[in-house]
């Protein structure tokens, strides 16, 4: 009977092994998903990043744009509202 006994313990030991073998097998290919998807999320980053930088520069062209454009109309008006000079000749 004691052979039994120790043969269920080792049985039941093996058991679990194998389960959790089994068990951390499966983490690995969760592994290189997760790189992938790290991988995919850093790119986008970098991409919204980009786009960012972008915007803000064109804002800031678009901003010099206006104040030439502000500048240019306070000329237009001055020369609209000057009196018309005579033509020689």
């Amino acid at each position: 009977m004691f052979l039994t006994k120790q043969n269920l313990v080792m049985a039941r030991t093996l058991g679990v092994a194998i389960v959790a073998a089994l068990g951390l097998g499966g983490c690995a290919t969760y592994k290189e998903e997760f790189a992938t998807i790290n991988s995919r999320l850093d790119s986008l980053d970098q991409k919204v990043q980009s786009a960012a930088q972008s915007a803000e520069s064109a804002n800031q062209s678009a901003q010099q744009a206006n104040q030439r454009l502000d500048q240019l109309e306070g000329r237009v008006q001055q020369l609209e509202t000057a009196p018309r000079r005579v033509p020689r000749g």
